[in-house]
């Protein structure tokens, strides 16, 4: 991988589109979590909200590279 995604001769960086991978993932965890009802036990939501969402850019980024042949 180069680094870049060519969408119709428009190169875009690879991080942007593991960007937006990981902010729908992360938008799916937080519905789950609102529902079950687990931010009455967390102190700063929107602190662990940018938590949440780096972890999932990292486990992103950390699986397409071990998947990568």
């Amino acid at each position: 991988m180069s680094g870049e995604i060519d969408i119709y001769g428009v190169f875009i960086p690879s991080l942007l589109a593991w960007m937006v991978i990981a902010f729908f993932v992360t938008g799916a965890l937080r519905f789950v979590l609102a529902r079950v009802g687990f931010y009455k036990l967390v102190w700063h939501r929107s602190l662990f909200n940018l938590a949440l969402y780096v972890l999932v850019l990292g486990a992103t980024v950390t699986l397409i590279h071990w998947l990568k042949p």
